[in-house]
């Protein structure tokens, strides 16, 4: 077998989990679609928007934890309850440039960036 069409097989492999990640993202399974979108940037890490895909479910899955009844804002943001007010900023800017709508066209992309904004206006 040629590089070529091993090439080709893992970028259709990656696209399926890509795809398969978007049927599971809409079915609100945000585990399965998340581990679908690693998989897909396993097998192919410079396939498009896959960085963004993931990072969005990872918002995604993050907001179904409440504390309380309410979001788990520090792990919306990844980040630990003991950070401080830098890395709350740091992480929240790195998330912000990563999902914002106008550069992140994933499933749940604008939802994923409302609800990092949302973590940040509690933050601030």
């Amino acid at each position: 077998m040629s590089a070529d069409v091993s090439t080709r097989d893992t970028m259709d492999e990656a696209l399926r989990a890509k795809d398969a990640a978007e049927r599971k993202f809409h079915a609100r399974n945000m585990k399965g679609a998340l581990r679908s979108a690693i998989k897909a940037q396993n097998l192919c890490p410079s396939l498009e928007g896959i960085s963004q895909m993931v990072a969005t479910l990872e918002v995604h899955l993050a907001s179904e934890s409440k504390i309380d009844g309410e979001s788990d804002w520090y792990r919306i943001l990844s980040l630990s309850a003991s950070a401080d007010e830098e890395e709350v900023k740091k992480q929240y800017k790195k998330l912000a440039l990563l999902l914002h709508p106008d550069k992140n066209k994933s499933v749940g992309g604008e939802a994923a960036f409302k609800l990092v904004s949302e973590a940040w206006s509690v933050f601030v």
